[in-house]
C-alpha cells in the first residue's frame, strides 16, 4: 500500500524531502516549545501536540499530497470561485471577526468552533487569480480596461481589506503581486500606478486605520529599543537572549528557557527557539531549506510549458519563501515584531492547511513539468528509433 502510494506522488523530489524535513522540525520544535503552554493550561505535552498540531501536520501532508494529484489548470477556473468568496469574507471578518490583540483577523467555523486567519485564504486567491488574469489577458496585456483596472483593482482591494488588520501580511502580499506583475509583462508605467495606489492606501491605514497605534508602536520600538519601556521590547529582548544563549549548536532539543518567557514560542519566535536549542547551526539548516526551495521553484517555473503554470509556481513560491524570511528577519531582531509564522514549521491550524495546499499546487504544476519532458523524451526517442529503421530520412 505505501509503494502504491509512492508510486503516485510525483512533483519535484527536493521539495517533497523539504516538505518532510520542515514537518519533522516543527513536531520536534512545538513539542519543545509548547510545554509551558501546557503547563499554564494543566495539560499533557503529548496530548496538547497530538490533539491539535501533530493532526494538523498530518493534514497538512494529505492535503499537499492531495492538491498535487489535481492538475494545476483547474485552479484557474478555482481561482474566479475564491476571489468571489474572499473580500466578503475580509469584510466580515473586520466587522464580525474574533477579536485577539485589537486585531481581527479570525473567523469562527459554526459547528467545528475552529478559527481560521481569512488572510490565508486571501493570500491564495488572490495569487491564484492574478496568475490567472495575467495569462488570459496575455494578448491585451496593456489594454487598461480589459486587463490592468481589473487586476489592480483586486490586487489593491485585497490589499487594503488585509492592511486594516494585517499590515505585516498585507505588504508581503502585495511585494508578490508586483513581482507577478513584472513576471506577467505588466509595463512599467502601469506597474508604477499599482505601487503609487497601494503607497497612497498604505498612508492611509497607517494614518488613519483602526490599528495606527499599534503600527506606530512598533515601528518606534524597532527603530528606537533604548527609548521605550521595557513592556514594549518584552519579545524582542526575549528572543535575543535566546538566539545569544544557543551558540553554535545550541542547548540541545528540550532544553529552551526562554520558552518559559517568551510569548509565542510555537508560532511567531518559533524560529528563536530553534536557534536556542540547535544553535546557529540549526538556523542556518532552516534557511538553506527555505533557499533551496526557492531554487527548485525557481527551476519549475523557467521549465513550465504554460504561462499560467509558471506563474502561479512563481507567485506561490515567492510568497513562502517571503514570509519565512520574515518570519526569521523578526526573530533575530532584524525586522519590527509582526504575527507572521513561519511556513510548515509553526503551531497554527489553518495556516497549516492553507500553506499545504501552497505546496501542493506547486508540486502539481511540478508534475506537469516532469510529464512534458518525459513526452518529449519518448516523442524524440521515436523519431530516432523510425530514423534508423528507414521510416524517416535521416538529414544530410
Amino acid at each position: 500500500m505505501f509503494q502504491a502510494l509512492l508510486n503516485k506522488t510525483k512533483g519535484d523530489r527536493w521539495i517533497w524531502l523539504i516538505i518532510i524535513l520542515l514537518s519533522l522540525i516543527s513536531v520536534m520544535a512545538v513539542y519543545s516549545a509548547t510545554g509551558t503552554l501546557a503547563y499554564k493550561k494543566g495539560e499533557a505535552v503529548e496530548k496538547l501536540l497530538l490533539t491539535k498540531h501533530l493532526i494538523f501536520v498530518l493534514l497538512g501532508i494529505g492535503m499537499i499530497y492531495i492538491s498535487h494529484l489535481l492538475d494545476y489548470r483547474y485552479y484557474a477556473g478555482i481561482s474566479k470561485i475564491l476571489m468571489i468568496i474572499t473580500i466578503p469574507l475580509l469584510i466580515y471578518t473586520l466587522i464580525f471577526g474574533t477579536n485577539l490583540n485589537d486585531a481581527s483577523r479570525w473567523v469562527k467555523i459554526p459547528v467545528i468552533g475552529l478559527t481560521f486567519q481569512t488572510s490565508d485564504l486571501a493570500k491564495l486567491a488572490l495569487i491564484t487569480f492574478l496568475a490567472r488574469m495575467l495569462t488570459k489577458k496575455q494578448e491585451n496585456i496593456k489594454d487598461l480596461r480589459e486587463s490592468f483596472i481589473p487586476i489592480m483593482a483586486s490586487v489593491c482591494s485585497v490589499f487594503v481589506l488585509i492592511a486594516l488588520a494585517n499590515m505585516s501580511t498585507a505588504l508581503m502580499l502585495f511585494g508578490v503581486s508586483i513581482l507577478l506583475l513584472i513576471i506577467g509583462r505588466i509595463s512599467i508605467k502601469q506597474i508604477s500606478i499599482v505601487c503609487a495606489g497601494g503607497l497612497v492606501l498604505l498612508l492611509i491605514v497607517g494614518f488613519l486605520g483602526p490599528r495606527r497605534a499599534t503600527y506606530k508602536s512598533r515601528i518606534n520600538t524597532f527603530l528606537h529599543p533604548e527609548m521605550q519601556h521595557s513592556d514594549k521590547t518584552f519579545q524582542a529582548d526575549q528572543a535575543k537572549i535566546a538566539l545569544a544563549t544557543g551558540g553554535v549548536f545550541g542547548k540541545g532539543p528540550g532544553n529552551s528557557t526562554q520558552r518559559n518567557f517568551l510569548p509565542h514560542p510555537y508560532s511567531d519566535f518559533i524560529f528563536a527557539i530553534i536557534i536556542e536549542e540547535w544553535g546557529t547551526f540549526g538556523g542556518i539548516v532552516i534557511m538553506v531549506l527555505y533557499l533551496v526551495l526557492l531554487y527548485r521553484c525557481v527551476k519549475i517555473v523557467t521549465r513550465a510549458p504554460k504561462a499560467f503554470g509558471a506563474l502561479l509556481a512563481a507567485g506561490l513560491s515567492f510568497s513562502l519563501t517571503i514570509q519565512a524570511f520574515a518570519n526569521m528577519a523578526v526573530a533575530v531582531g532584524l525586522g519590527p515584531v509582526t504575527g507572521v509564522p513561519l511556513p510548515l514549521v509553526s503551531m497554527g491550524g489553518t495556516s497549516m492547511i492553507f500553506t499545504s495546499v501552497a505546496f501542493g499546487i506547486i508540486l502539481s504544476v511540478s508534475r506537469d513539468v516532469e510529464e512534458n519532458v518525459a513526452g518529449k523524451s519518448i516523442t524524440d526517442k521515436e523519431k530516432t528509433n523510425k530514423v534508423i529503421i528507414g521510416e524517416i530520412p535521416a538529414m544530410g
